[in-house]
């Protein structure tokens, strides 16, 4: 093989891998603010964001998934909807008091009092969606009690631990903290969870 036809192959695959990656940031952008609930409340809230998770098996094994997340909240009801890396919604996670339901992206439907579950089911990891609703906030959840509460200046929460999970809230807006690292220890394994809010 020549070198000239070498070098036009080599700049062919690199125009690809340039062309796909446009699309991939494209289709991500495309993911934007949710929808609101429809007859939203006074106290009606909403993120837009990035997350990832990693799981760290005691073998040394590591998994890993990311993608982008959307949460609207009317104070009565939420919904946290899960998309790839490409911006495609993977579910959608549903919750009110009681009760919780996951819509995969080929129509699955599973219904739950707790959408913590559902949301692992959807990730193969688990994530704290009941926590998220406060956390999001900047501010503890209810229940069950959080212990080794630190604040800030303001007095707003920046490292606690609630519900099993060492959350560590940061780079503060008006709505609440546009970062949360968030870390549960099981046996033989951590969880990081880690959400990067790109807009209110």
């Amino acid at each position: 093989m020549t070198a000239t036809l070498c070098g036009a192959r080599l700049g062919l695959a690199w125009m690809r891998w340039a062309l796909l990656a446009l699309l991939a940031f494209v289709l991500a952008a495309c993911t934007t603010t949710p929808k609101p609930i429809e007859g939203e409340a006074a106290d009606a809230f909403s993120r837009v964001g990035r997350f990832a998770i990693t799981v760290n098996e005691e073998g040394g094994k590591q998994s890993a998934v990311q993608g982008g997340f959307s949460w609207s909240d009317d104070g009565r009801r939420y919904v946290l909807d899960l998309t790839n890396p490409l911006g495609s919604t993977e579910a959608r996670v549903e919750g009110r008091p009681g009760a919780a339901s996951l819509t995969k992206a080929d129509g699955t439907r599973l219904v739950a009092d707790n959408p913590d579950a559902l949301a692992e089911d959807a990730l193969g990891s688990r994530m704290p969606v009941s926590g998220l609703r406060d956390w999001l906030r900047g501010r503890l959840a209810g229940q069950p009690d959080a212990t080794d509460v630190s604040t800030d200046d303001l007095g707003r929460p920046v490292a606690f631990e609630q519900g099993g999970w060492r959350a560590r809230l940061s780079r503060y807006d008006t709505l609440g903290p546009r970062m949360l690292v968030l870390e549960r220890l099981e046996p033989g394994r951590r969880i990081m969870v880690r959400l990067v809010v790109n807009q209110p």
